[in-house]
């Protein structure tokens, strides 16, 4: 038996032993907060006590907001502005669950004229960048911070979907395309947020990498392939960050729903995995009553903003009364919500609403990460950073006086100080287009007090060119506009890329700065020296974005997935996939079906940059457990401080790809200042799953293992043999 099945016997021996006590007499009630015992032990005392109606209670979620157009009106007790409200057991001292978006700060949802204005993250995305669990870990413990304060317990967090189709235009909410650093960063994020004693999700489960044709496409992928890819990225992430629920997603799977796929749920996630929480469905992303039921999905979210209402109690009794349904699943649904609910603090210490927030300290966390994340591209002739020289900056497009742009849709965060740039379209869903008030304009005349300064907002090329031929050097901010419930063309918005072809021409020294959801094209990239991917970069986005432009943070970003350089790279071209999304690339996501394929991408997975150098030098690597172990010696060689991250790929007998990322560490280092480091390499990573055999597997022979600044830069590599090894779905690493 698993140890989740040895944890849920508690729940099959207290009801067996509790019910004929309650046929003889009705015990008085137990304030949950009273009850003895493990988290399972509690949560199976109190099943114990309630009525079914009192089960089927914690099954249903509401809209938390009042939503005029569909003529619905939020439960009272709901929270303002928030995603979903599940009503509590006040008998039993039971809260109810409140909950809200927050994948990138605490958003506020509805069309209410004020919003809740809460300190937004850099995207996901940006985040990833970073490689760095703790600024991942720090940035989630932030929003868990200002959700507590909100009276906010759950928050739908947690955002691992790949970046299988860099067209996505959710890109920006999630960690990249691959499974070891989008899983690790994540699962450092849900850390963070349940660090304050709440619950966070992690969604969108699974193979939810597109939003065209998002609520019915059917994601066609070899089971072998998708436990080395999507789904290991949520393995590694729940494994890491020990979420209390996971939100399924709207698509199909192998034909079924994501929320009625007994495969995905049953199978997989709690059976192989031992995963003991809940299972959430995303805002009417449920189709039936008994079919998700039995599948294993817990808890319907969302009614209000959908009115199917296949979890209303009155279906339920129904399909109970059918049996269609046994009672004893009801049972096991309550438990494990209100397991999660024990584990994660939400009745031990329950939340209250309208406590204070630190926002000067959030906005240091916020700013913190941005500057992790940003990315240094390119930076030939060491253009950047801004040398003394520089007398005459020209700042030109992408509303820089006012502000940095922000990705749209249900994980909008609105700043103080309201939208920087109002009134841009479009003004509702997915809208509006948010700017937060972070002007780079004016943290670089703040930081160049000598210089002279000027903005164009490039609406005009011809006379924003005049002002870059005027100028030592040009600064050219470009963006695209991304959100949930659309995707977008793999370039800037609009004319821009015409507009960096006028500056270029104008003045050879341009600088590009890029805000972007994911990877563009750069048809100019060849002509312009200095490249910036700034990402959706946050609250504190231009003081960030101007700190490393004038060299007060040396950049440390490296990119968390491949920018190509034309859409014929990618494994589907043309127009995004509808209907049977078949994707025949399989576990090669990303750089893995560049190197595949031969493809030379415009930046590699990796790339990233510094004002300084580093060296790697004696690598040696050697068996650990199941999996090995890189050692190896780093020294930054330059004359600047700054961080590296150590990147370390391996290469096995039979891979469809040359390489896979098997490890990672970030490093700090002064000038001159050398550090060994280790780098351990999880086993799944080196071998593959064999669908027949139910494992991991890998052969015997000899496996190659590369240290590199990026998935094409490797700077050293050795050889290693290993004998075969064969991992059940249910291992994982030790904490």
């Amino acid at each position: 038996m698993t140890s989740r099945g040895v944890r849920w016997m508690a729940l099959a021996v207290a009801l067996g032993c509790a019910a004929p006590l309650l046929a003889q007499e009705e015990p008085a009630p137990v304030l949950a907060a009273q009850a003895p015992g493990s988290a399972e032990e509690r949560a199976a005392s109190m099943v114990v006590l309630m009525t079914l109606d009192e089960k089927l209670t914690l099954l249903k979620g509401y809209f938390g907001t009042d939503f005029p157009p569909a003529d619905y009106e939020a439960p009272a007790d709901a929270r303002y502005g928030s995603a979903g409200y599940v009503p509590g057991i006040p008998r039993l001292g039971i809260p109810p669950q409140w909950q809200a978006d927050a994948g990138i700060g605490v958003a506020t949802q509805g069309g209410a004229a004020e919003k809740r204005a809460r300190t937004a993250l850099p995207s996901g995305l940006a985040v990833a960048a970073s490689w760095d669990p703790e600024i991942a870990r720090a940035g989630g413990a932030m929003i868990g911070a200002e959700a507590r304060a909100d009276g906010f317990n759950v928050l739908l967090a947690g955002s691992v979907n790949l970046m299988r189709e860099p067209r996505n235009g959710r890109n920006f909410e999630y960690a990249g395309e691959d499974p070891l650093l989008a899983g690790t960063i994540v699962g450092a994020q849900i850390a963070g947020v349940q660090s304050n004693r709440i619950i966070s999700t992690v969604k969108h489960y699974a193979v939810n990498d597109q939003e065209t044709d998002r609520n019915d496409g059917n994601a066609l992928i070899e089971e072998g392939a998708l436990r080395m890819s999507d789904l290991l990225a949520f393995q590694i992430a729940i494994e890491k960050g020990d979420p209390g629920s996971v939100m399924c997603a709207y698509n199909r799977v192998g034909g079924l729903y994501s929320c009625e796929n007994p495969f995905l749920l049953n199978q997989v996630l709690r059976e192989e995995w031992d995963f003991p929480g809940y299972v959430l469905s995303d805002w009417g992303a449920a189709h039936s009553t008994a079919a998700a039921t039995n599948a294993g999905l817990d808890q319907e979210s969302g009614f209000g903003l959908q009115r199917a209402d296949w979890f209303n109690a009155d279906k339920l009794k129904a399909a109970l009364a059918a049996g269609e349904i046994a009672e004893e699943q009801i049972d096991l649904m309550a438990a494990r919500i209100l397991r999660s609910m024990f584990a994660h603090g939400l009745i031990d210490d329950p939340v209250v609403e309208g406590q204070p927030i630190d926002f000067a300290a959030n906005r240091a966390v916020s700013q913190r990460a941005a500057e992790a994340g940003i990315v240094l591209l390119k930076n030939d002739g060491d253009l950047l950073p801004l040398a003394i020289g520089a007398r005459r900056i020209a700042v030109i497009g992408g509303h820089a006086d006012k502000g940095v742009l922000s990705g749209g849709g249900s994980s909008q965060v609105y700043p103080d100080g309201g939208n920087a740039v109002p009134g841009l379209e479009p003004t509702t869903w997915p809208g509006p287009v948010v700017y937060y008030p972070s002007s780079p304009l004016e943290e670089l005349r703040k930081l160049l007090p000598d210089a002279t300064i000027e903005y164009a907002d490039g609406s005009d090329p011809a006379a924003a060119a005049r002002l870059a031929a005027a100028a030592d050097i040009a600064l050219v901010f470009g963006t695209q506009w991304a959100s949930e419930s659309i995707d977008v063309e793999l370039k800037l918005d609009g004319e821009q890329d015409a507009l960096v072809n006028a500056i270029t021409t104008a003045n050879p020294n341009t600088v590009v700065v890029l805000q972007t959801g994911g990877p563009v094209l750069m048809p100019w990239a060849d002509k312009v020296p200095a490249i910036l991917a700034a990402w959706y970069p946050g609250r504190m986005g231009g003081a960030a974005i101007a700190r490393v432009l004038t060299g007060a943070v040396n950049p440390s970003g490296h990119l968390p997935a491949t920018f190509p350089r034309s859409l014929d790279q990618l494994p589907w071209p043309g127009e995004l996939r509808k209907g049977d999304l078949v994707y025949e690339e399989g576990a090669l996501v990303g750089y893995k079906w560049f190197d595949a394929k031969g493809h030379e991408p415009l930046f590699p997975f990796g790339h990233g940059l510094s004002y300084t150098r580093f060296d790697y030098d004696h690598l040696v690597a050697t068996r650990e457990g199941e999996g090995l172990v890189a050692m190896l010696e780093v020294t930054n060689t330059g004359a600047r401080s700054g961080a590296d991250v150590v990147q370390v790929y391996v290469s096995g007998p039979g891979w469809p790809a040359p390489r896979r990322l098997g490890g990672f560490t970030r490093v700090e280092l002064e000038p001159g200042e050398t550090e060994r480091v280790e780098v351990h390499v999880d086993p799944r990573l080196l071998g593959d799953w064999y669908t027949n055999r139910r494992c991991w597997t890998h052969a015997a022979g000899a496996y190659t293992v590369s240290v590199g600044h990026s998935s094409r830069e490797l700077t050293d590599t050795v050889t290693i043999e290993l004998p075969p090894s064969y991992l059940p779905p249910e291992w994982r690493p030790e904490d």
